[in-house]
């Protein structure tokens, strides 16, 4: 493989993909839809504002261990603005990936111009590289205009990010890219092994549904098939109906009810419930972990949520996992994505592996 052929391809794709029709439709309702989520979280974001500075003007002293101490409301963070932008890409993000690679390899057999192109001083490998690489560089373009339209709303309204918020958002959008690569890849792999575009384009959105929708389905039965039920509760609370009202009573009286007294619960009898209850839950969570880390919409929301939000405390059994929020508690961009470090990996390997697929297959296609 050369340097020179490689980037010529890449160059040519990155072209195309810009002057495309296609791209340019999805690309605009995608920049649409997030300027719109961009608009509603600065709307949210400056009514949390008012209140913060409303209960500001009300601090009060609260009487603490050493005295009394002032309760400080905790101010808004502009990072709220990009969660909501998040959701977005996790709902149109993997269309606008797929409709930018389900014909790069199928539309070159229709035209049968890849036994033309080979002809040229070209290696294969040049190929599938370069028409990858034209469409992640296409994929950063888009996330990148995203972002650059959020800064310039975002300074429009006089909102001015800091150094630490600064570099949370443009992680996100680094995840981000490595989200619309997990889909991409796919599609690129359906477009090699696919003898039409027709056809790529359908096994990718299969491939798509089914681990946006199917996927989760099939976790909740994996997890209550294999785990069952959680342990009873000990101690359960009963009530007794003593009787029915007669007839000259008020109706709207109802039955007579009265609750029996909940029986006292044994130490040990706790103890056992407690350890039961851990070994359930953690069962639960190491499932819910294994199945999730081939959905790239959980692997993506687990990270941005970790960048996005300096709370974050993790997902718990599958949940995410929101403690009261105080200053005290929130993390460092080092800590949240040690918490997500394998979500993170996933988002790298899975779009490798489909890559490879597709070289694989590419670098052996019968082309005559």
């Amino acid at each position: 493989m050369e340097v020179k052929g490689l980037f010529n391809v890449a160059r040519k794709e990155f072209i195309d993909h810009l002057t495309s029709r296609k791209f340019i439709i999805i690309l605009g309702l995608f920049l649409i839809i997030s300027a719109i989520a961009v608009h509603q979280g600065i709307d949210d974001y400056n009514d949390m504002l008012e209140d913060y500075k409303e209960q500001m003007s009300h601090i009060k002293e609260v009487e603490g261990p050493e005295g009394p101490v002032k309760w400080m409301p905790e101010k808004p963070s502009i990072l709220l603005i990009f969660r909501r932008m998040s959701w977005q890409i996790t709902m149109l993000g993997g269309i606008l990936a797929i409709a930018m690679g389900f014909d790069l390899i199928s539309r070159e057999k229709e035209s049968r111009s890849l036994k033309s192109l080979l002809s040229h001083p070209i290696f294969r490998d040049e190929i599938i590289n370069g028409k990858a690489l034209g469409g992640i560089l296409a994929l950063v373009f888009a996330i990148g205009i995203a972002l650059i339209i959020s800064f310039a709303m975002l300074l429009l309204f006089s909102i001015v990010p800091d150094l630490d918020e600064f570099t949370r958002i443009t992680l996100f959008g680094v995840v981000s890219v490595l989200f619309l690569l997990s889909y991409f890849s796919i599609a690129l792999m359906t477009s090699t092994v696919s003898r039409d575009s027709g056809s790529s384009l359908i096994y990718a959105l299969i491939i798509l549904f089914a681990l946006s929708f199917f996927m989760p389905t099939f976790e909740n039965v994996v997890v209550e098939s294999v785990v069952g039920e959680p342990p009873e509760f000990p101690g359960v609370h009963h009530v007794h109906i003593i009787g029915a009202p007669s007839a000259s009573e008020n109706e709207s009286e109802g039955p007579a009810i009265k609750p029996i007294e909940p029986v006292p619960i044994e130490e040990e009898e706790w103890k056992r419930y407690e350890e039961e209850s851990n070994a359930y839950w953690e069962k639960r969570s190491a499932i819910h972990d294994a199945i999730s880390v081939v959905v790239p919409n959980d692997n993506f929301q687990a990270v941005t949520e970790a960048i996005l939000n300096p709370h974050f405390e993790g997902l718990r059994y599958g949940v995410r996992y929101e403690p009261p929020t105080t200053e005290g508690e929130e993390k460092s961009l080092r800590e949240a994505l040690e918490i997500v470090w394998k979500n993170i990996l996933a988002l790298i390997v899975f779009p490798l592996v489909f890559f490879a697929l597709a070289y694989v297959k590419f670098m052996r296609l019968d082309i005559r």
